[in-house]
């Protein structure tokens, strides 16, 4: 399948309530590599990833998401973007180059669930990117759980139906699947701009502009079992996991930084294409589409939120 227009997830900004100890975490747990530190931010990449980085730390004094950043093919159609918004009422804003360190100049909206996101053309390349000639598997020997990538985001609020539709728009991204109430309503959105499952995911909530988990790619089923020997040794706050998702297929655990954001390592997924139709979940089986193998979700799950 051919991308076009909005290529991936380019990067995440995550509020930390002590960046010290957070680069710790994401550096030495997840295997992330730290690019910079300065001021009150850090800039991290994983191994297989290109682009300069794809996770900004930002110290602050409550845990949360700042900005979701996707990466576009080229600045015209960053500019075309741009314009779908603003003809569908979505107020955008010009940020120039380099006000973010290595990225060109972005577009930035907010959907109507408060969360705010970037589009983008141009990062800078990693000095220590994927070999390209010759290429070995990796440069380097990969660390903690092994992240090869920033995979995607699952933020919650209260119109997930508004700022779906957006995406579909304006974006061109297409619902891979979506739970619904007995009314019709969505409780759960999840959207692609690719052919993975979800490149990210609106759930229904009381509370606007909140993060859910961000999700961090990792080779396989065996990866994630690593992860969880990693969590239980050092202590890390083990949210739910290891286990599997009846939507998206995944395989998944869900565990916590030190400030309280949730991270997710997954594996797997189905590979969606645009002629595959909607999967649909009712609420009466949320539990089996949320945690396929316990056919329930706990409630720290669905409160625990930043």
């Amino acid at each position: 399948m051919a991308v076009t227009g909005v290529l991936r997830p380019g990067f995440v900004q995550i509020r930390v309530m002590d960046l010290d100890e957070a680069i710790v975490h994401y550096r030495d747990n997840l295997g992330l590599d730290l690019v910079r530190q300065k001021d009150d931010f850090a800039y991290l990449r994983a191994y297989d990833e290109f682009d300069r980085h794809s996770v900004v730390l930002r110290q602050a004094e409550e845990p949360g998401l700042d900005v979701l950043g996707f990466k576009i093919i080229s600045d015209a159609a960053l500019a075309d973007f741009a314009k779908r918004l603003n003809e569908m009422g979505v107020k955008t804003d010009d940020i120039a180059a380099g006000e973010h360190c290595g990225v060109g100049r972005r577009v930035r909206f907010s959907v109507p669930t408060g969360h705010v996101i970037d589009l983008y053309a141009e990062m800078e390349l990693s000095d220590n990117g994927p070999m390209t000639k010759n290429p070995d598997i990796w440069r380097e020997e990969p660390r903690g759980m092994r992240i090869s990538r920033f995979d995607h985001c699952a933020v919650l609020g209260v119109d997930i139906a508004a700022s779906a539709e957006i995406f579909e728009k304006a974006l061109d991204f297409v619902v891979t699947e979506r739970a619904i109430d007995p009314e019709g309503n969505p409780v759960a959105i999840f959207l692609t701009c690719s052919n993975k499952a979800h490149d990210i995911a609106f759930l229904a909530g009381p509370v606007d502009a909140k993060l859910h988990h961000a999700s961090f790619l990792v080779e396989s089923w065996n990866d994630v079992g690593h992860a969880c020997d990693l969590i239980a040794q050092r202590n890390i706050s083990l949210d739910i996991g290891p286990t599997r998702h009846g939507i998206t297929r995944g395989q998944t655990v869900y565990f916590f930084d030190p400030s309280g954001n949730r991270n997710e390592c997954f594996a797997g997924g189905y590979q969606h294409y645009p002629d595959n139709p909607v999967r649909e979940w009712t609420v009466d089986q949320l539990g089996k589409a949320i945690f396929y193998y316990e056919k329930e979700v706990h409630a720290r799950f669905t409160s625990v939120l930043t």
